[in-house]
């Protein structure tokens, strides 16, 4: 991943902070990277926060849990936060390994 930490305002930083910290809570090994404009730094007021969520697995009350957990926190803090939710599994062994958005989270996203 080239993206840094040091590439994300503060107030973006401690959002995701917290967000992985909440997820954690329900999902000790899960994984949080900020990708999009929020993680190259050329967001503005009006911005999304791209998050992609990789989990060891998923279900339909996880991912509840995860959704329920995303608008919280984005709530609280006045911004509307995009999951895009996937297992290491599909990573490795679906078609979603070859997509695009995929390479770029990857390439260009920060990891919290």
């Amino acid at each position: 991943m080239s993206g840094k930490i040091d590439d994300m305002n503060r107030r973006d930083y401690l959002i995701a902070k917290k967000l992985k910290e909440k997820l954690s809570e329900v999902l000790p090994s899960v994984v949080l990277i900020i990708f999009g404009s929020r993680a190259r730094g050329d967001e503005d007021e009006y911005s999304d926060m791209d998050v992609a969520i990789e989990v060891p697995f998923i279900n339909s009350k996880l991912k509840r849990q995860i959704n329920n957990i995303i608008w919280e926190v984005g709530f609280e803090n006045f911004i509307v936060i995009v999951p895009l939710i996937f297992t290491r599994d599909e990573i490795n062994n679906s078609p979603l390994r070859s997509a695009q958005i995929i390479k770029n989270i990857y390439e260009e996203g920060i990891r919290i």
